[in-house]
């Protein structure tokens, strides 16, 4: 399928799968469901998102393949969804942008509590922006997360992200910063 994709510019979605290492960044899945719900009623991952939301509802609103949308891809480690990384168009209305129409490429993740602290969103969200950087040469990425959120802020720094404001919104400091990958040699 050739769509608008993540970001300004056309590209192809979904892409074929993302292999790294240790993970397959792929397009959801009717077998995700579970691992959604789980993923989105889990206090832990809701801490710095608004918080987690109520098991049934999710249950009644999810549909049967659950973020099959171009931008997203499931984070699958052994055979199993353990979060996801977006790369969605940053509303222009929303505060941090590094282009005055905004619409910049932003990368988002989460992933399931058991999965913290081995790495792989440092992996999956590469995998990610080296696939930006193949699909849309010179597109800028940005991420904006909570100050108070120093595992993201880690991560952001690791990722090679520089920070371009800091801003409240959602009644708390947010770190905004951009990822600028080298424009291709001629």
């Amino acid at each position: 399928m050739t769509g608008p994709g993540p970001g300004p510019g056309p590209a192809a979605w979904p892409p074929a799968p993302i292999v790294t290492d240790r993970l397959v960044l792929r397009e959801s899945e009717a077998r995700d469901r579970a691992a959604f719900l789980d993923l989105f009623a889990s206090p832990e991952v809701g801490t710095y998102i608004g918080g987690a939301r109520p098991r049934d509802e999710l249950d009644r609103a999810m549909p049967e393949v659950p973020g099959r949308r171009p931008g997203l891809f499931v984070i699958e480690a052994d055979g199993s969804m353990i979060g996801t990384v977006t790369l969605d168009r940053r509303a222009p209305e929303r505060r941090g942008h590094v282009r005055p129409e905004g619409g910049e490429t932003e990368l988002g993740y989460l992933l399931l509590p058991d999965a913290w602290g081995r790495g792989y969103a440092a992996e999956a969200c590469a995998a990610a922006l080296d696939w930006v950087a193949g699909a849309r040469p010179g597109e800028p990425v940005v991420l904006s997360t909570q100050t108070a959120n120093g595992r993201a802020m880690r991560l952001a720094a690791k990722l090679g992200f520089t920070e371009v404001e800091r801003f409240e919104e959602y009644g708390a400091e947010q770190w905004f910063g951009v990822w600028s990958p080298a424009l291709p040699t001629v």
